[in-house]
Protein backbone atom coordinates (compact mmCIF):
# COMPACT_ATOMS: atom_id res chain seq x y z
CA UNK A 1 0.00 0.00 0.00
CA UNK A 2 1.39 3.40 -1.02
CA UNK A 3 1.17 6.43 1.23
CA UNK A 4 1.85 9.12 -1.35
CA UNK A 5 1.63 9.90 -5.04
CA UNK A 6 4.19 11.73 -7.13
CA UNK A 7 3.45 15.25 -8.29
CA UNK A 8 3.22 13.97 -11.86
CA UNK A 9 0.61 11.36 -10.85
CA UNK A 10 -1.51 13.97 -9.05
CA UNK A 11 -1.25 16.32 -12.03
CA UNK A 12 -2.26 13.54 -14.44
CA UNK A 13 -5.27 12.70 -12.28
CA UNK A 14 -6.22 16.37 -12.11
CA UNK A 15 -5.95 16.71 -15.88
CA UNK A 16 -8.03 13.55 -16.35
CA UNK A 17 -10.72 15.00 -14.08
CA UNK A 18 -10.65 18.30 -15.96
CA UNK A 19 -10.97 16.53 -19.30
CA UNK A 20 -13.88 14.41 -18.09
CA UNK A 21 -15.78 17.55 -17.11
CA UNK A 22 -14.76 19.73 -20.04
CA UNK A 23 -17.35 18.81 -22.62
CA UNK A 24 -20.01 20.37 -24.75
CA UNK A 25 -21.82 22.48 -22.17
CA UNK A 26 -18.61 23.78 -20.63
CA UNK A 27 -17.68 25.43 -23.90
CA UNK A 28 -20.99 26.69 -25.30
CA UNK A 29 -22.66 28.09 -22.16
CA UNK A 30 -20.01 30.46 -20.67
CA UNK A 31 -20.11 32.68 -23.79
CA UNK A 32 -23.91 32.70 -23.59
CA UNK A 33 -23.64 33.90 -19.98
CA UNK A 34 -21.27 36.68 -21.00
CA UNK A 35 -23.44 37.64 -23.95
CA UNK A 36 -26.51 37.97 -21.74
CA UNK A 37 -24.73 39.72 -18.86
CA UNK A 38 -22.72 42.28 -20.83
CA UNK A 39 -21.61 44.99 -18.40
CA UNK A 40 -22.84 42.82 -15.49
CA UNK A 41 -20.12 40.33 -16.42
CA UNK A 42 -18.65 39.73 -12.96
CA UNK A 43 -21.77 38.91 -10.91
CA UNK A 44 -23.05 36.66 -13.71
CA UNK A 45 -19.66 34.95 -14.09
CA UNK A 46 -19.46 34.43 -10.33
CA UNK A 47 -22.89 32.77 -10.30
CA UNK A 48 -21.83 30.52 -13.15
CA UNK A 49 -18.59 29.59 -11.37
CA UNK A 50 -20.53 28.53 -8.26
CA UNK A 51 -22.55 25.90 -10.12
CA UNK A 52 -19.97 25.21 -12.83
CA UNK A 53 -16.86 24.90 -10.64
CA UNK A 54 -17.57 25.06 -6.90
CA UNK A 55 -20.41 22.55 -6.69
CA UNK A 56 -18.72 19.91 -8.90
CA UNK A 57 -15.63 20.16 -6.67
CA UNK A 58 -17.80 19.61 -3.59
CA UNK A 59 -19.51 16.72 -5.36
CA UNK A 60 -16.18 14.96 -5.87
CA UNK A 61 -15.29 15.54 -2.21
CA UNK A 62 -18.69 14.18 -1.11
CA UNK A 63 -18.08 10.97 -3.07
CA UNK A 64 -14.70 10.58 -1.35
CA UNK A 65 -16.26 11.21 2.09
CA UNK A 66 -18.84 8.43 1.76
CA UNK A 67 -16.33 6.15 0.03
CA UNK A 68 -18.52 5.19 -2.91
CA UNK A 69 -20.54 6.35 -5.86
CA UNK A 70 -24.08 7.59 -6.23
CA UNK A 71 -25.49 4.41 -4.69
CA UNK A 72 -23.60 5.13 -1.48
CA UNK A 73 -24.49 8.81 -1.55
CA UNK A 74 -28.21 8.08 -1.77
CA UNK A 75 -28.22 5.10 0.63
CA UNK A 76 -30.00 7.07 3.42
CA UNK A 77 -32.98 7.65 1.11
CA UNK A 78 -35.82 5.13 0.66
CA UNK A 79 -34.80 2.57 -1.96
CA UNK A 80 -37.38 3.63 -4.53
CA UNK A 81 -36.52 7.33 -4.14
CA UNK A 82 -32.78 6.58 -4.38
CA UNK A 83 -33.27 4.50 -7.52
CA UNK A 84 -35.47 7.12 -9.22
CA UNK A 85 -33.05 9.92 -8.35
CA UNK A 86 -30.13 7.87 -9.65
CA UNK A 87 -32.00 7.06 -12.85
CA UNK A 88 -32.82 10.73 -13.35
CA UNK A 89 -29.18 11.72 -13.03
CA UNK A 90 -27.73 8.94 -15.18
CA UNK A 91 -30.32 9.38 -17.91
CA UNK A 92 -29.74 13.16 -17.92
CA UNK A 93 -25.96 13.01 -18.13
CA UNK A 94 -26.17 9.90 -20.26
CA UNK A 95 -28.22 8.91 -23.30
CA UNK A 96 -31.01 11.52 -23.02
CA UNK A 97 -29.16 14.86 -22.85
CA UNK A 98 -25.46 15.28 -22.06
CA UNK A 99 -24.11 12.34 -24.05
CA UNK A 100 -25.92 13.16 -27.33
CA UNK A 101 -25.01 16.81 -26.80
CA UNK A 102 -21.30 15.99 -26.98
CA UNK A 103 -21.74 14.70 -30.51
CA UNK A 104 -24.03 17.54 -31.58
CA UNK A 105 -21.71 20.26 -30.28
CA UNK A 106 -18.68 18.57 -31.84
CA UNK A 107 -20.50 18.77 -35.17
CA UNK A 108 -22.05 22.25 -34.85
CA UNK A 109 -18.85 23.97 -33.69
CA UNK A 110 -16.17 21.67 -35.05
CA UNK A 111 -17.41 20.35 -38.40
CA UNK A 112 -20.35 22.53 -39.48
CA UNK A 113 -18.17 25.54 -40.51
CA UNK A 114 -16.59 23.32 -43.19
CA UNK A 115 -19.89 22.00 -44.61
CA UNK A 116 -21.71 24.15 -47.17
CA UNK A 117 -24.83 22.07 -47.71
CA UNK A 118 -26.99 19.22 -46.32
CA UNK A 119 -26.14 19.79 -42.65
CA UNK A 120 -28.61 17.10 -41.56
CA UNK A 121 -26.74 14.48 -43.60
CA UNK A 122 -23.43 15.73 -42.23
CA UNK A 123 -24.76 15.52 -38.66
CA UNK A 124 -25.96 11.95 -39.22
CA UNK A 125 -22.60 10.80 -40.60
CA UNK A 126 -20.68 12.66 -37.90
CA UNK A 127 -22.86 11.17 -35.13
CA UNK A 128 -22.16 7.62 -36.30
CA UNK A 129 -18.40 8.21 -36.53
CA UNK A 130 -18.16 10.20 -33.28
CA UNK A 131 -20.12 7.79 -31.10
CA UNK A 132 -18.55 4.80 -32.80
CA UNK A 133 -15.09 6.02 -31.74
CA UNK A 134 -16.30 6.99 -28.25
CA UNK A 135 -17.85 3.54 -27.81
CA UNK A 136 -14.63 1.79 -28.85
CA UNK A 137 -12.64 3.83 -26.31
CA UNK A 138 -15.21 3.22 -23.55
CA UNK A 139 -14.96 -0.53 -24.09
CA UNK A 140 -11.38 -0.33 -22.75
CA UNK A 141 -11.76 1.95 -19.69
CA UNK A 142 -8.50 0.80 -18.12
CA UNK A 143 -6.47 3.12 -20.38
CA UNK A 144 -8.71 6.13 -19.69
CA UNK A 145 -6.33 7.88 -17.27
CA UNK A 146 -3.19 7.31 -19.35
CA UNK A 147 -4.66 8.41 -22.68
CA UNK A 148 -6.71 11.35 -21.40
CA UNK A 149 -4.62 12.57 -18.48
CA UNK A 150 -1.16 12.28 -20.05
CA UNK A 151 -1.75 13.11 -23.69
CA UNK A 152 -5.10 14.57 -24.70
CA UNK A 153 -5.63 17.01 -21.83
CA UNK A 154 -2.25 18.80 -21.99
CA UNK A 155 -2.87 19.41 -25.70
CA UNK A 156 -6.41 20.58 -24.94
CA UNK A 157 -5.23 22.96 -22.22
CA UNK A 158 -2.56 24.44 -24.50
CA UNK A 159 -5.05 25.09 -27.31
CA UNK A 160 -7.59 26.59 -24.91
CA UNK A 161 -4.88 28.85 -23.47
CA UNK A 162 -4.18 30.14 -26.97
CA UNK A 163 -7.84 31.12 -27.45
CA UNK A 164 -8.13 32.50 -23.90
CA UNK A 165 -5.03 34.67 -24.28
CA UNK A 166 -6.17 35.98 -27.66
CA UNK A 167 -9.63 36.81 -26.27
CA UNK A 168 -8.22 38.72 -23.30
CA UNK A 169 -5.49 40.51 -25.28
CA UNK A 170 -7.53 41.28 -28.38
CA UNK A 171 -11.22 41.52 -27.42
CA UNK A 172 -13.45 42.13 -30.41
CA UNK A 173 -15.26 44.99 -28.70
CA UNK A 174 -16.12 46.52 -25.30
CA UNK A 175 -18.48 44.89 -22.80
CA UNK A 176 -21.92 44.89 -24.36
CA UNK A 177 -25.25 46.00 -22.88
CA UNK A 178 -26.96 43.74 -20.37
CA UNK A 179 -29.94 41.78 -21.73
CA UNK A 180 -33.34 42.69 -20.34
CA UNK A 181 -33.86 39.29 -18.72
CA UNK A 182 -30.54 39.62 -16.85
CA UNK A 183 -31.02 43.11 -15.41
CA UNK A 184 -32.70 42.20 -12.12
CA UNK A 185 -30.54 39.25 -11.03
CA UNK A 186 -27.38 38.61 -13.09
CA UNK A 187 -25.88 36.40 -10.35
CA UNK A 188 -28.99 34.20 -10.22
CA UNK A 189 -29.08 33.99 -14.02
CA UNK A 190 -25.44 32.92 -14.11
CA UNK A 191 -26.08 30.43 -11.29
CA UNK A 192 -28.97 28.81 -13.16
CA UNK A 193 -27.10 28.77 -16.47
CA UNK A 194 -24.43 26.75 -14.68
CA UNK A 195 -27.02 23.98 -14.37
CA UNK A 196 -26.79 23.46 -18.12
CA UNK A 197 -23.18 22.25 -17.88
CA UNK A 198 -24.55 19.31 -15.82
CA UNK A 199 -21.21 19.19 -14.02
CA UNK A 200 -22.67 18.96 -10.52
CA UNK A 201 -24.69 15.93 -11.61
CA UNK A 202 -21.65 14.55 -13.41
CA UNK A 203 -19.50 14.95 -10.28
CA UNK A 204 -21.72 12.44 -8.48
CA UNK A 205 -20.91 10.00 -11.29
CA UNK A 206 -17.31 10.87 -12.17
CA UNK A 207 -16.34 11.10 -8.50
CA UNK A 208 -16.10 7.34 -8.13
CA UNK A 209 -13.91 7.14 -11.26
CA UNK A 210 -11.50 9.59 -9.66
CA UNK A 211 -11.50 7.85 -6.28
CA UNK A 212 -11.00 4.48 -8.00
CA UNK A 213 -8.12 5.85 -10.07
CA UNK A 214 -6.39 7.01 -6.88
CA UNK A 215 -6.99 3.64 -5.22
CA UNK A 216 -5.55 1.85 -8.24
CA UNK A 217 -2.30 3.66 -7.51
CA UNK A 218 -2.10 2.01 -4.09
CA UNK A 219 -3.73 4.65 -1.87
CA UNK A 220 -6.11 3.00 0.62
CA UNK A 221 -5.95 5.12 3.78
CA UNK A 222 -9.18 7.16 4.01
CA UNK A 223 -7.56 10.45 5.00
CA UNK A 224 -4.85 10.14 2.36
CA UNK A 225 -7.47 9.25 -0.23
CA UNK A 226 -9.49 12.32 0.78
CA UNK A 227 -6.43 14.55 0.50
CA UNK A 228 -5.52 13.38 -2.99
CA UNK A 229 -9.15 13.54 -4.13
CA UNK A 230 -9.31 17.15 -2.98
CA UNK A 231 -6.00 17.98 -4.69
CA UNK A 232 -7.20 16.35 -7.91
CA UNK A 233 -10.49 18.25 -7.72
CA UNK A 234 -8.78 21.58 -7.07
CA UNK A 235 -6.55 21.12 -10.14
CA UNK A 236 -9.58 20.35 -12.29
CA UNK A 237 -11.61 23.23 -10.80
CA UNK A 238 -8.78 25.70 -11.40
CA UNK A 239 -8.49 24.61 -15.02
CA UNK A 240 -12.26 24.89 -15.51
CA UNK A 241 -12.35 28.41 -14.04
CA UNK A 242 -9.43 29.39 -16.29
CA UNK A 243 -11.50 28.25 -19.28
CA UNK A 244 -14.87 29.67 -18.21
CA UNK A 245 -13.81 33.25 -17.50
CA UNK A 246 -12.20 33.96 -20.89
CA UNK A 247 -15.08 32.23 -22.68
CA UNK A 248 -17.61 34.31 -20.74
CA UNK A 249 -15.58 37.43 -21.54
CA UNK A 250 -15.69 36.38 -25.18
CA UNK A 251 -19.47 36.41 -25.03
CA UNK A 252 -19.57 39.74 -23.19
CA UNK A 253 -17.47 41.41 -25.92
CA UNK A 254 -19.15 39.69 -28.88
CA UNK A 255 -21.97 42.13 -29.65
CA UNK A 256 -20.05 43.76 -32.51
CA UNK A 257 -18.85 40.60 -34.30
CA UNK A 258 -21.51 38.04 -33.30
CA UNK A 259 -24.65 39.99 -32.46
CA UNK A 260 -27.62 37.67 -31.94
CA UNK A 261 -25.51 34.52 -32.38
CA UNK A 262 -27.14 31.38 -30.99
CA UNK A 263 -25.77 28.45 -28.98
CA UNK A 264 -23.64 26.93 -31.71
CA UNK A 265 -22.45 29.94 -33.70
CA UNK A 266 -21.13 32.50 -31.18
CA UNK A 267 -17.72 30.91 -30.57
CA UNK A 268 -16.98 29.97 -34.21
CA UNK A 269 -17.85 33.50 -35.33
CA UNK A 270 -15.70 35.10 -32.63
CA UNK A 271 -12.74 32.75 -33.13
CA UNK A 272 -12.76 33.40 -36.87
CA UNK A 273 -12.67 37.13 -36.15
CA UNK A 274 -9.64 36.54 -33.90
CA UNK A 275 -7.61 34.11 -36.00
CA UNK A 276 -8.98 34.43 -39.52
CA UNK A 277 -9.18 31.22 -41.60
CA UNK A 278 -7.09 29.30 -39.04
CA UNK A 279 -9.72 29.92 -36.35
CA UNK A 280 -12.25 27.26 -37.40
CA UNK A 281 -9.48 24.63 -37.69
CA UNK A 282 -8.17 25.40 -34.19
CA UNK A 283 -11.70 25.33 -32.80
CA UNK A 284 -12.51 22.04 -34.53
CA UNK A 285 -9.55 20.34 -32.82
CA UNK A 286 -10.46 21.75 -29.38
CA UNK A 287 -14.16 20.92 -29.60
CA UNK A 288 -13.59 17.41 -30.92
CA UNK A 289 -11.06 16.56 -28.19
CA UNK A 290 -13.17 18.07 -25.40
CA UNK A 291 -16.40 16.42 -26.47
CA UNK A 292 -14.80 13.05 -27.20
CA UNK A 293 -13.14 12.75 -23.78
CA UNK A 294 -16.39 13.65 -22.04
CA UNK A 295 -18.36 11.20 -24.18
CA UNK A 296 -15.97 8.39 -23.26
CA UNK A 297 -16.23 9.22 -19.55
CA UNK A 298 -20.04 9.35 -19.68
CA UNK A 299 -20.30 6.09 -21.60
CA UNK A 300 -17.99 4.39 -19.11
CA UNK A 301 -19.80 5.67 -16.01
CA UNK A 302 -23.31 5.11 -17.33
CA UNK A 303 -22.39 1.68 -18.68
CA UNK A 304 -21.13 0.59 -15.27
CA UNK A 305 -24.22 2.01 -13.53
CA UNK A 306 -26.77 0.33 -15.79
CA UNK A 307 -24.79 -2.93 -15.66
CA UNK A 308 -25.11 -2.85 -11.85
CA UNK A 309 -28.81 -2.04 -12.18
CA UNK A 310 -29.38 -4.82 -14.74
CA UNK A 311 -26.55 -7.32 -14.03
CA UNK A 312 -27.72 -9.79 -16.67
CA UNK A 313 -26.77 -7.31 -19.38
CA UNK A 314 -22.96 -7.11 -19.82
CA UNK A 315 -21.14 -3.81 -19.55
CA UNK A 316 -20.08 -4.00 -23.20
CA UNK A 317 -23.69 -4.39 -24.34
CA UNK A 318 -24.75 -1.39 -22.25
CA UNK A 319 -22.02 0.80 -23.72
CA UNK A 320 -22.83 -0.21 -27.30
CA UNK A 321 -26.59 0.35 -26.83
CA UNK A 322 -26.06 3.77 -25.23
CA UNK A 323 -23.60 4.80 -27.92
CA UNK A 324 -26.05 3.86 -30.68
CA UNK A 325 -29.00 5.53 -28.91
CA UNK A 326 -27.00 8.71 -28.33
CA UNK A 327 -26.12 8.87 -32.02
CA UNK A 328 -29.84 8.80 -32.83
CA UNK A 329 -30.77 11.45 -30.25
CA UNK A 330 -27.90 13.71 -31.37
CA UNK A 331 -29.63 14.11 -34.73
CA UNK A 332 -32.40 16.16 -33.08
CA UNK A 333 -30.01 19.13 -33.12
CA UNK A 334 -28.37 21.27 -30.45
CA UNK A 335 -31.16 23.78 -29.85
CA UNK A 336 -33.75 21.03 -29.41
CA UNK A 337 -31.57 19.15 -26.92
CA UNK A 338 -30.98 22.29 -24.85
CA UNK A 339 -34.66 23.25 -24.88
CA UNK A 340 -35.83 19.83 -23.69
CA UNK A 341 -33.11 19.49 -21.04
CA UNK A 342 -33.70 22.81 -19.25
CA UNK A 343 -36.84 21.88 -17.21
CA UNK A 344 -35.37 18.52 -16.23
CA UNK A 345 -32.12 20.08 -15.02
CA UNK A 346 -33.90 22.87 -13.17
CA UNK A 347 -35.85 20.20 -11.26
CA UNK A 348 -32.88 17.87 -10.62
CA UNK A 349 -30.15 20.32 -9.65
CA UNK A 350 -31.43 21.61 -6.26
CA UNK A 351 -31.91 18.06 -4.84
CA UNK A 352 -28.41 17.23 -6.11
CA UNK A 353 -27.03 20.30 -4.31
CA UNK A 354 -28.86 19.23 -1.14
CA UNK A 355 -27.47 15.70 -1.49
CA UNK A 356 -23.90 16.99 -1.75
CA UNK A 357 -24.30 19.25 1.29
CA UNK A 358 -25.87 16.49 3.39
CA UNK A 359 -23.23 13.95 2.34
CA UNK A 360 -20.46 16.27 3.50
CA UNK A 361 -22.19 16.49 6.90
CA UNK A 362 -23.17 12.84 7.03
CA UNK A 363 -20.68 11.78 9.68
CA UNK A 364 -22.17 14.36 12.03
CA UNK A 365 -25.80 13.41 11.36
CA UNK A 366 -27.81 11.17 13.60
CA UNK A 367 -30.67 9.40 11.82
CA UNK A 368 -29.41 10.29 8.35
CA UNK A 369 -32.38 8.64 6.58
CA UNK A 370 -34.89 11.05 8.13
CA UNK A 371 -32.68 14.11 7.59
CA UNK A 372 -31.97 13.19 3.96
CA UNK A 373 -35.60 12.33 3.20
CA UNK A 374 -37.05 15.51 4.72
CA UNK A 375 -34.47 17.82 3.16
CA UNK A 376 -34.41 16.34 -0.32
CA UNK A 377 -38.17 15.78 -0.37
CA UNK A 378 -39.01 19.43 0.29
CA UNK A 379 -36.19 20.60 -1.98
CA UNK A 380 -37.49 18.53 -4.87
CA UNK A 381 -41.08 19.69 -4.29
CA UNK A 382 -39.93 23.30 -4.71
CA UNK A 383 -37.55 22.65 -7.61
CA UNK A 384 -40.25 20.69 -9.43
CA UNK A 385 -42.25 23.91 -9.61
CA UNK A 386 -39.25 25.60 -11.25
CA UNK A 387 -38.99 22.74 -13.73
CA UNK A 388 -42.68 22.86 -14.63
CA UNK A 389 -42.51 26.65 -14.99
CA UNK A 390 -39.61 26.22 -17.44
CA UNK A 391 -41.26 23.38 -19.38
CA UNK A 392 -42.96 25.54 -22.00
CA UNK A 393 -46.16 23.48 -21.66
CA UNK A 394 -48.91 26.07 -21.40
CA UNK A 395 -51.19 24.08 -19.11
CA UNK A 396 -48.33 23.64 -16.62
CA UNK A 397 -46.44 26.92 -16.85
CA UNK A 398 -49.10 29.24 -15.44
CA UNK A 399 -50.08 27.30 -12.28
CA UNK A 400 -46.45 26.38 -11.59
CA UNK A 401 -45.33 29.99 -12.02
CA UNK A 402 -48.09 31.18 -9.67
CA UNK A 403 -47.01 28.75 -6.95
CA UNK A 404 -43.35 29.52 -7.65
CA UNK A 405 -43.95 33.23 -7.05
CA UNK A 406 -45.41 32.46 -3.61
CA UNK A 407 -42.08 31.06 -2.42
CA UNK A 408 -39.48 33.46 -0.98
CA UNK A 409 -36.79 34.02 -3.65
CA UNK A 410 -39.00 32.13 -6.10
CA UNK A 411 -38.69 34.77 -8.81
CA UNK A 412 -34.88 34.52 -8.75
CA UNK A 413 -34.75 30.71 -9.15
CA UNK A 414 -33.80 30.22 -5.49
CA UNK A 415 -37.29 29.29 -4.31
CA UNK A 416 -35.98 25.89 -3.23
CA UNK A 417 -33.54 27.29 -0.64
CA UNK A 418 -35.98 27.91 2.22
CA UNK A 419 -37.86 24.61 1.69
CA UNK A 420 -34.47 22.87 1.79
CA UNK A 421 -33.60 24.63 5.05
CA UNK A 422 -37.03 23.80 6.46
CA UNK A 423 -36.57 20.15 5.51
CA UNK A 424 -33.17 20.07 7.19
CA UNK A 425 -34.55 21.56 10.41
CA UNK A 426 -37.51 19.17 10.34
CA UNK A 427 -35.24 16.18 9.82
CA UNK A 428 -32.91 17.28 12.62
CA UNK A 429 -35.88 17.78 14.96
CA UNK A 430 -37.22 14.31 14.23
CA UNK A 431 -33.71 12.92 14.59
CA UNK A 432 -33.27 14.54 18.00
CA UNK A 433 -36.55 13.08 19.23
CA UNK A 434 -35.75 9.60 17.89
CA UNK A 435 -32.36 9.43 19.64
CA UNK A 436 -30.79 7.42 16.79
CA UNK A 437 -26.98 7.13 16.84
CA UNK A 438 -24.65 8.33 14.08
CA UNK A 439 -24.86 6.60 10.72
CA UNK A 440 -23.11 3.24 11.32
CA UNK A 441 -22.25 2.86 7.63
CA UNK A 442 -19.76 5.71 7.94
CA UNK A 443 -18.25 4.87 11.29
CA UNK A 444 -14.47 4.76 11.37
Amino acid sequence: MKTRLSGFEVLALGFMTFALFLGAGNIIFPPQVGQGAGIAFWPAALGFLVTGVGLPLLGIVAVAIVGGGLDRLTSPLPKVAAMLFGLGIYLSIGPLFALPRTGTVAFEMGMRPFIDSAPSTGLAIHSVLFFGLATLLALSPGRLVDVIGKWITPLLIFLLMVIAAATLLFPQGPLGPISESWVDAPFAQGFENGYLTMDTLASLVFGILIVSAIRERGIEDRRTLMRYTLMTGVIAATCLAAVYLPLAYMGATSHEVAAGADNGTLIPTYVQALFGPAGPVLLAVIITLACLTTAVGLLTSCGEYFHRLFPRLPYRVMVIVMGAFSALVANQGLDSLIRVSVPVLVALYPPAIALIALSMLRRQLADAPRVFSCTMGLTFAASLLDGLAASGIETLVKPASTLQAMLPLGETSFGWVLPAAAGLLLGLAISRRSGVSLDPALAD
